[in-house]
Formats: C-alpha cells, sequence, structure tokens
C-alpha cells in the first residue's frame, strides 16, 4: 500500500475531533462517590471517629452510607456496561442525590461544624463543570437552603449555641462562590476547547487538501531516508519511473542506477550535475530530476522531484520552430531560384532535338535531384510555416477508423491496400501485450488533430513502401490502447518489411538521416517534431513477434497544457 506522501508535512495527522462530553468527567466522580460513600461507611463501622461520624443519630448515618454506596455501585455498573451522553436533568439528579445524602451524614454527625458538610463543595464543584449556568446556581441554591435549614434547627428547635448557625452560613457562602468559580472556569476550558476542535478541523481540512494536491500532482516525489531506502512516494513518481509494482516503498534507490548516479553526483557537488536523467525502456523518457533536503539543517533525509520534460520540450519546441521559420523562409528564398533556374534550364535542354542519347541521362540525374532538393525545402518550410498546437481531446476509436478511411481515399481506394486495426494494452514495459477490449470506455488522448493526420500519413506511406519491398503487398496493421505502465494511451504502425537495423534506429530520427538515396530523411524527424509539440513521445521498436514498429505514447487528456 502507498504511503501518503503528506505526511511528510510539519504536523502530524489529527483524529477527528469529537464535541465536548461530560460521559469521561461523570465517570471518574462516579468513581470518586463509589468510594466516598464505601470508605464512609467502613470508618463508621470500624469507629474510626465515633465522636464525629453518626455520633447524634448513628442509624440515619449508616443507613443513608449504605443507600448512596449502593447507588453509586449501580451507578457505576450501569456507566460502565452502556456508554451514553447524560443529560442536563440526570447530571441534575445525580448531584441532587449527592447534595441530599452528604447534607443527611452531615447531620447525623453534628451538623456543619462536623466538617462533613465540606464534602459539599466537591458536588458544587462538579455540577459547575458538568451543568449549565443557571442549573449549576440551582443546584448551589438547594445546597445552601438545606444547610442553613440545619443550622437554623439546631438552634432553634436543639437550642444549640449559634456555631452551628456561623458554621452553615459560612458554607453557602462557600458553596455559592464555588459554584461561580468553577462556571468561569469551566466556560474558559469551553471556549479553549471549542478553538481547539476549530483548529484541529482547520488542520486536518489543510492536511486532505496537501495530501490529495501531493497525490495528484504531476510532478513525482520520493523520500528517502539516510540508508536511501525510498520511505514515501506519490502516484507520479511511480509512473514517472515505470515501476512493476504499485508501489516503491523500502525499495533502495540503487534499483534505479540512473537516479542513483544523479543522486551521487548531487551530493558530490549539488552545482555540478545534470538534472536531466533517461528512462529506458519500451518507451523512453526523459525526466528532470531536482534534489533537496527534506529539513534545511539535516541531511539525512532528501526529497526528490521527477518532473516530465515533455511539456518542457514543447515550450522549447515553439521557440526553435520560431528561430529555424525565419532562418529557413530566407534560406529558400535563396535556394529556390537558383533551383528553378537549374530546373528550368533542364527542361530546355531535354527539348533539343541534337540532344545525345547519353547526355538524357544526366538530364534525368539533374531532375531528379531538383526534385529532392525541392521537397527538402518544402519539409523545412513545413517545419517554420506550421501553426501553434492546438490540441484537443480525441476518441481513438471514433477518430482512428475515420483516418483509415480517408488514407485510403488518398490513395486511390486501392483493393490491394490493407490496414487492419487491432485494440490492445500493454500489460509492461517490455511490449507484452493482451487483448483487453474495453469497448464500454473511451480510450481518450490529447493531440493536435490535423499534425497527428500528418505523423500518422507518413509513418503510414513508409510502412507500406517497406512491406511492398518485403511482401509484395500494401499490408499495414494499427493498434491502439493503453500502456498500463505508463497509464497513456498509444497508437502503433506496424509495417510486415525487413525493419531497420540497430545502428540505423539509433539515428532514426536526426534531420537529414535517411537509408534511401532518394530520400530527404525529414520525414521522421518531422513527425518527432509534432509529436514532441503535442507533448507525444515516438520510438522505433520490435513487436514481440520482431515486427518492425513505431510506437506513440500520446499525452493522457487530462494532462494540461
Amino acid at each position: 500500500m502507498m504511503k501518503d506522501v503528506a505526511s511528510i508535512m510539519p504536523y502530524a495527522p489529527l483524529a477527528n475531533p469529537q464535541a465536548y462530553n461530560p460521559y469521561d468527567l461523570l465517570r471518574i466522580y462516579t468513581y470518586y462517590r463509589t468510594l466516598l460513600g464505601s470508605v464512609l461507611l467502613l470508618m463508621f463501622q470500624i469507629e474510626f471517629a465515633p465522636k464525629i461520624l453518626g455520633n447524634d443519630n448513628p442509624h440515619v448515618f449508616f443507613y443513608t452510607s449504605i443507600a448512596y454506596t449502593a447507588i453509586n455501585f449501580l451507578t457505576l455498573v450501569v456507566m460502565w456496561r452502556v456508554k451514553y451522553a447524560p443529560s442536563q436533568s440526570k447530571l441534575f439528579g445525580s448531584l441532587l442525590i449527592d447534595v441530599v445524602a452528604i447534607s443527611l451524614l452531615m447531620h447525623a454527625s453534628g451538623g456543619a461544624p462536623s466538617g462533613l458538610g465540606y464534602l459539599l463543595l466537591i458536588a458544587i464543584a462538579a455540577g459547575g463543570i458538568m451543568l449549565r449556568e443557571r442549573t449549576s446556581f440551582f443546584l448551589a441554591a438547594i445546597t445552601t437552603i438545606i444547610v442553613i435549614g440545619e443550622g437554623a434547627y439546631r438552634f432553634v428547635i436543639l437550642t444549640q449555641d449559634n456555631k452551628a448557625v456561623f458554621t452553615s452560613g459560612t458554607l453557602s457562602a462557600l458553596a455559592f462562590l464555588t459554584a461561580l468559580l468553577f462556571q468561569h472556569l469551566t466556560k474558559k476550558i469551553r471556549l479553549s476547547y471549542a478553538e481547539a476542535e476549530s483548529q484541529a478541523r482547520q488542520a486536518a481540512h489543510l492536511q486532505k487538501l496537501a495530501q490529495l494536491i501531493v497525490e495528484r500532482m504531476r510532478t513525482g516525489i520520493l523520500v528517502l531516508n539516510n540508508q536511501l531506502i525510498i520511505e514515501l512516494h506519490n502516484h507520479a513518481a511511480l509512473k514517472l519511473l515505470g515501476a512493476r509494482d504499485n508501489t516503491l516503498e523500502k525499495i533502495p534507490l540503487s534499483q534505479f542506477p540512473e537516479l542513483y548516479k544523479k543522486h551521487q553526483s548531487w551530493q558530490k557537488n549539488s552545482q555540478d550535475h545534470s538534472p536531466f536523467l533517461k528512462i529506458e525502456g519500451e518507451t523512453s523518457s526523459e525526466i528532470k530530476v531536482n534534489f533537496a533536503y527534506l529539513e534545511a539543517d539535516k541531511t539525512n533525509e532528501v526529497l526528490i522531484f521527477l518532473e516530465d520534460v515533455r511539456s518542457l520540450n514543447q515550450q522549447a519546441q515553439q521557440l526553435k520552430l520560431a528561430s529555424l521559420g525565419r532562418l529557413t523562409a530566407s534560406i529558400a528564398h535563396e535556394i529556390r531560384n537558383p533551383l528553378g533556374a537549374i530546373s528550368h534550364a533542364s527542361q530546355l535542354l531535354a527539348e533539343s532535338p541534337q540532344l545525345p542519347q547519353s547526355d538524357s541521362r544526366l538530364l534525368d540525374i539533374i531532375n531528379n535531384h531538383c526534385t529532392r532538393v525541392n521537397q527538402i525545402i518544402e519539409n523545412i518550410l513545413q517545419l517554420s510555416r506550421r501553426r501553434p498546437t492546438q490540441t484537443l481531446p480525441i476518441n481513438l476509436r471514433e477518430w482512428i477508423p475515420a483516418f483509415i478511411q480517408d488514407y485510403k481515399a488518398t490513395k486511390g481506394n486501392t483493393p490491394e491496400l490493407e490496414i487492419a486495426l487491432l485494440e490492445k494494452n500493454l500489460s509492461n514495459s517490455r511490449g507484452d501485450d493482451s487483448l483487453h477490449t474495453h469497448k464500454n470506455t473511451t480510450l481518450e488522448a490529447k493531440f493536435d488533430t490535423s499534425q497527428l493526420t500528418q505523423v500518422l500519413s507518413n509513418l503510414c506511406d513508409n510502412g507500406l513502401r517497406y512491406s511492398i519491398k518485403k511482401t509484395g503487398r500494401p499490408d499495414l496493421r494499427l493498434e491502439i490502447g493503453v500502456d498500463m505502465a505508463q497509464h497513456q494511451p498509444y497508437i502503433r504502425v506496424i509495417d510486415y518489411g525487413p525493419g531497420i537495423s540497430d545502428e540505423n534506429a539509433k539515428h532514426l530520427f536526426e534531420p537529414f538521416f535517411t537509408t534511401e538515396s532518394m530520400g530527404s530523411g525529414l520525414g521522421l524527424y518531422i513527425c518527432k517534431e509534432l509529436c514532441e509539440a503535442n507533448q507525444a513521445i515516438i520510438s522505433y521498436i520490435r513487436t514481440t513477434q520482431n515486427e518492425s514498429c513505431f510506437h506513440l505514447q500520446l499525452a493522457h487528456p487530462e494532462k494540461s497544457s
């Protein structure tokens, strides 16, 4: 599984923040309540403080502590088995039970002077955190009424001194102060929580955007650790390096020798290394490589950027053609005039009745070479006059059959001319293919239709010429499909001729290189120029059946110009 390249960003993946929920705090508070009731009951049973715990009414203290502990234990069991978000009414009822139970324990132990009443402040503090403001103050008011009422009962009915009344008043004031203080703190906490939640959502959103951008960008990205092992990569890097597997993770950089050499050269001198890398395979491509340290002050991790230079070549091609146009216009003008004079003079000489038979052969040579030079000039002018590329999405399933029909029409619909059309998908970079037809999907590419017509016409002309030489029949085969290694559409023009030697194949697309005496050597060069102008790659290969084949790897329709 490919790792997300966005994880190299300076923040770690964030969990989805949840809304504020008092469940966890209530569970902790329930542990405290259960423990409190159990400790008070145990202390009473072992008579740990007999002059304080239950000294006024032992029976009330005993039964209250038993009931309080049992209720808390049952509440704890329910909360353990069922997680729920309690409502405000349930929270208030639970805290009210605490107030009533602690008040009864306080009353049974001698009232507010016993000190048990201060346990009410913990319940009030919990209410200030878990309850709304009005509900929290209402709980504090009920507590105050109970505490003051208990103190008044001791002063009026039991005729005790005013110490109980003073202690009750102090405890009531502390109850309201506790409610007010914890409500203020709770507002601050909730506000900070809301801000942190908002920032967490924003960070998660930015991380998701970064991940999508990096994963969908056309520039390939690799991250190397200090052992030069690929730790992270995006889909574009996988595609540009032509990896057969669906991942580069944990693969040593040394498995890509040319890229490894570039890295070593960059480490020795970051200013003195060639950024261009040639990826050899079924369809060779050129990649621009840039290196950078992942962190400026650390050199143990390296970031590699891989960029397909076809778009750069397209821009350079436009500049080159503009310069070539100005140059060839002047050259053609200077050459055509004397060439026209030579051709005209040879025609006049051919009309002479006293021309010897031996000189007629010389005139034929002059005329043939005049025609050849004129064709060279036409080809050069064709390059210089070509209009800017206007690439459009093309459905190859519809466009190629129409091209074949038009091409046959230009040849006078010769009955012997046979151009077969197949659809295949290349399964790997070595050209092993299989007949995987997808009639329900569109097979689209991006190319200027007029220029694609010119390229295919030139290739078909060459293919027919070589097929006739070897088989005596004008037969061709066109294949369309998707190169699964590159995830790009392709067109193949396959002939049945003898093919081209390996030595000549190296110079096949160079200008003025030809293996025929009457060829101009510009046809395939023009095809290459047109392909580069459309961000496509043309190459000469041998099929698995050792047939002569010109392979056009076209630009994906979603690729930007």
